[in-house]
Parts: C-alpha cells; structure tokens; sequence
C-alpha cells in the first residue's frame, strides 16, 4: 500500500480527512440553519439540515471504515 508523507498509508489518511471535513462542515452547517430560520427561510433551513445530515453518515461511514483498517497494519504510521 503507498505510504503518504504522513507515513500513514494513502486511504487511511483519505479516510481521516474525509471525516475530519465532514464533521467540520457538519459544525458550520448548524450556523446554517440558524440563519436560514432566523431569516424566516424555513425551506432553506431544512436543505442545510438536509446536508448536515449526509455529512454525519459520511463521517460515520469513515468511522466504520477506519475501525475495520484498525484490526491491520496500514493504521500505523509506516516505518515506525
């Protein structure tokens, strides 16, 4: 498996990082709806809930992934 700069293998720190902007954008997001329904934009405040959402199921799923890589070697740092 390749190893990136980070000397963790490539699809674990694709992994990370997915999760890493998914739950970041999931954080922005409530300021979101916030907005849109203190604006009166209900509909609006709903497509943010809508994303926010996915983002969460996208972040479990890299969860799910990583726990599943952590029972093999390409979880640690290569060359350790």
């Amino acid at each position: 498996m390749a190893t990136g700069e980070t000397g963790f293998d490539d699809v674990t720190f694709d992994l990370i990082s997915l999760q890493y902007h998914s739950l970041k954008a999931g954080h922005d997001y409530g300021q979101y709806v916030r907005d849109a329904r203190n604006a009166g934009q209900d509909d609006i405040a709903s497509f943010f809930e809508k994303v926010m959402a996915q983002d969460s199921e996208r972040a479990q799923q890299c969860h799910d992934f990583l726990a599943r890589l952590g029972g093999t070697d390409n979880t640690s740092p290569q060359g350790a």
